[in-house]
């Protein structure tokens, strides 16, 4: 009985219900995938390295 008695106590905040309707939006942009903006990085990390070394 006290099991029923909290399910009709009220409902609950609707904290997370904006964070929804922000993922569901599908915004305009480049889309890019994330394993060639990985490797886009590596790639970047690894010019940087080398032109320290050899300038």
């Amino acid at each position: 009985m006290s099991r029923r008695k909290k399910e009709k106590s009220g409902p609950m905040p609707a904290a997370s219900a904006g964070l929804l309707r922000f993922f569901e939006e599908e915004t305009e942009g480049v889309k890019v995938r994330p394993e060639i903006l990985v490797s886009l990085a590596i790639a970047l990390i690894i010019v940087c390295a080398l032109a320290q070394v050899f300038f």
